[in-house]
């Protein structure tokens, strides 16, 4: 083989060894994102039952306009994507933090606040 065919080969496998690198990141910021998304809309379903109590009168196990004694349902409070808390400050508002199992660098996991005051909710990205 001549020396132009070796440097062509080894350049080859240089641009493959590249192309695998950048395709592995890639896959793994997605990876993160998605999580980020689930553990998002987890947090937001979560929400709407509170505001479902909040709504639903005292006769009928709620609130009535009022978030005292609410907390996460049992089966909630850890599912296969992260774990959900929630803090309640009466009489209307509650604040939802969810941390997913996908770690985003080093230790650092993915959380995710979701505030609901009254019927609105607002998200906040916290990693």
């Amino acid at each position: 083989m001549g020396q132009q065919q070796l440097l062509l080969i080894v350049l080859g496998v240089i641009i493959v060894g590249i192309a695998v690198v950048a395709g592995i990141l890639i896959f793994k910021q997605q990876s993160i994102e998605n999580k980020r998304d689930i553990v998002t809309n987890e947090a937001h379903n979560i929400a709407t039952l509170a505001i479902q109590y909040y709504k639903k009168a005292k006769l009928f196990g709620g609130g009535q306009y009022n978030y005292a004694g609410w907390d996460v349902p049992n089966d909630l409070k850890t599912t296969h994507n992260g774990s959900y808390t929630a803090t309640v400050t009466p009489p209307d508002k509650v604040e939802i933090i969810g941390i997913g199992n996908e770690l985003v660098s080093g230790s650092d996991s993915i959380k995710v606040k979701v505030t609901v005051i009254g019927t609105q909710i607002q998200t906040e990205i916290l990693n």
